[in-house]
Parts: C-alpha cells; structure tokens; sequence
C-alpha cells in the first residue's frame, strides 16, 4: 500500500471520506511483545487529535505501576489534546491460579458492563480494552455478546482489544488484527521484566 492507498476499493456506495472514516475494531493478539504497548501508541495519536479516550485495563494488576497510565494521565490534564480516563479492572488475572478467580471473574463482568454503557453513551471516541481477549478465552465474558455491542455500536467510536487467544469470532469481527509473533525475548536467557522496558 504505497503511500497509504488502498489496494482494493469496495463498491459499498460509500464515499471515499465515509470509508476513510469508518469506524475501527483493532486486535493486537499473539504471543509476542508489544500488544498493549502498541494500543497505547496509538492512543497517544488519538490524544493528538483531542479525542477523548477511555482506557480500560482487565488483567494488570491494579497495584502495578504501569508508565502508559502516568504518561496519558498527564497527557490527558494538560488541556492540549484529548481526555484520558483510566479504568483498572482486575488484580492481575493472567498471573494467578484461575480456581480462586470468581472475585475476578465477576470484575471482568463488571468493567465489561461499563465498556457497554460507555458505549451505548458514545463516551469516548478511542477505547482501550488492555488484556479484554483472557476474560473472553476463559469464558468468562460471552465473545458472542462483544462481538454483537461492538458490531452494533452507535457513531464513531474506535475499540482497540489486546490479549492473546483473542477469540476466532472477534478476530473475523475486527478491522484491524495483528498477531504479535515472538522471535526472541530476554526472558528467553533468564533475564527478569526492567524498568523502561516492561514497565
């Protein structure tokens, strides 16, 4: 796609500047590096542009310091691009054993019913839903409900979801899906998550 054109152009009946500004579902799936971090990147663009953007995080611990959340939380007060809300769903799901998850499991629910109504009220225009592909792997969350809100959403709005075993029906649904590959990790030769890096 030379210069960011198109390699096919649908005869939808849309206009060129319809299509263009369609709205997005974005996957970043797969078992390599870079999922969250690339949502978050391009979160960073949607600032840029003063849209508002609701970040929701369904695995990460809420006790861990994620440096995307100190970044865009300042970002968001500065009053120069978009708002940022900043949603913390979980306490680390991915890492623990999942038999002592119901209290989890019913958060996941819960942070899933208010991606929904946020939604329905067209809150934000850019929705992050960090780690939202675990709670529809583990069953926790109907894939078949998402992919119907999201199908149907009203407006604009732009969802990015993140996670690996992100489910078949969501991966066919979405606009956009990049499955991250690992090549090589330093976790690989014993070396542990740093600074600046992981976090």
């Amino acid at each position: 796609m030379p210069q960011g054109q198109p390699s096919v152009v649908p005869d939808d009946g849309l206009t060129t500047r319809q299509r263009r500004n369609r709205p997005l579902v974005v996957v970043h799936t797969g078992i390599g590096k870079g999922k969250s971090t690339a949502a978050f990147g391009l979160a960073l663009r949607a600032w840029n542009q003063g849209w508002p953007i609701g970040v929701f995080q369904f695995v990460k611990s809420a006790k861990w310091k994620v440096g995307e959340e100190n970044a865009l939380r300042v970002l968001g007060a500065s009053g120069e691009g978009g708002s940022v809300d900043w949603h913390k769903m979980g306490e680390g799901w991915s890492w623990v054993q999942r038999d002592a998850q119901m209290d989890n499991e019913e958060k996941a629910r819960e942070g899933w019913e208010q991606v929904k109504r946020d939604l329905a009220a067209e809150t934000y225009k850019l929705y992050v839903l960090d780690e939202f592909a675990y709670p529809m792997h583990w069953g926790w969350i109907d894939t078949d409900e998402v992919v119907s809100v999201l199908r149907d959403r009203p407006g604009t709005q732009h969802v990015v979801i993140t996670g690996r075993n992100a489910p078949e029906k969501l991966v066919e649904l979405a606009d956009l899906v990049t499955d991250m590959s690992k090549v090589k990790h330093p976790m690989d030769a014993g070396q542990k998550g740093q600074r600046g890096i992981e976090w």
